[in-house]
């Protein structure tokens, strides 16, 4: 068993209570590598420590190599001001309880106070122990159906973990919209739509003209459509224009 080590207080640490299956803990510091969450704490877990089967299942996650193994709860929530207890089921205790995103947006919080966090998971079969939700401070429990209320333990520390991460910016490898069409390019497409759309006989009768075109508006408008996209419509556009009178002269 390990000693606490000194950490940094920008995450909150997440702690599995008397967890039994190695594959869940590895799982859990997958999906808590996934989502940047480098602190997990173990107590007591069933079958003993290393286990091949958590390494396994971790896949490499960096999570793994540094989880700490606690003989108590005690020794494991020691350094912790504040404690939040996961469960699927009303325990009769008068505590705050919170959704997911309640839960994460109030630890950020506390973190951002200097305060160091622990959130709770318990064991696969029965869940935290009554004591352990006890010396919790406040309790964070999914809307889960409550005919099928039980949430296999790595699942539920994935929940938490992207909770933690939701109001992030996304990676940056991944391409903003940098290259919106303008309002002058948009409405050529509309006015070159409109024309062949006209010269094809499309507006019929003639007077609902404006509210069909409307309606195709509508359309582009809400697809927030880039310049390139714009001048591929146009050109969709053109070669069907094209198509239209090379099929007339074939069939005269």
């Amino acid at each position: 068993m390990s000693n606490q080590a000194p950490s940094s207080v920008m995450n909150p640490v997440f702690i599995l209570v008397e967890p039994q299956m190695g594959e869940n803990i590895g799982a859990a510091c997958r999906v808590m590598g996934n989502f940047a969450l480098p602190e997990l704490r173990i107590v007591n877990p069933r079958d003993g420590w290393p286990n091949p089967k958590a390494e396994t299942m971790a896949t490499d996650s960096p999570v793994l190599k540094q989880a700490q193994v606690f003989a108590t709860l005690e020794e494991a929530t020691a350094d912790c001001q504040t404690l939040y207890a996961t469960t699927a089921q009303p325990r009769n205790m008068v505590k705050p309880v919170h959704t997911a995103r309640g839960a994460m947006s109030e630890i950020r919080g506390h973190i951002e106070g200097g305060q160091r966090v622990g959130v709770l998971f318990g064991a696969e079969k029965s869940g935290l122990p009554n004591t352990a939700i006890t010396i919790s401070n406040a309790i964070i429990t999914l809307p889960v159906d409550r005919k099928f209320s039980s949430l296999n333990l790595s699942m539920a520390v994935g929940v938490l973990a992207h909770e933690w991460r939701a109001g992030d910016p996304a990676p940056g490898d991944f391409k903003p919209l940098e290259d919106r069409a303008s309002v002058q390019e948009l409405q050529g497409l509309y006015t070159h739509l409109e024309e062949e759309l006209d010269r094809a006989g499309f507006f019929y009768p003639p007077e609902k003209t404006p509210l069909m075109m409307q309606n195709l508006i509508n359309i582009f408008a809400r697809g927030g459509l880039t310049q390139q996209e714009v001048r591929t419509f146009r050109g969709v556009i053109k070669t069907l224009a094209i198509g239209r009178g090379k099929a007339r002269i074939e069939r005269e």
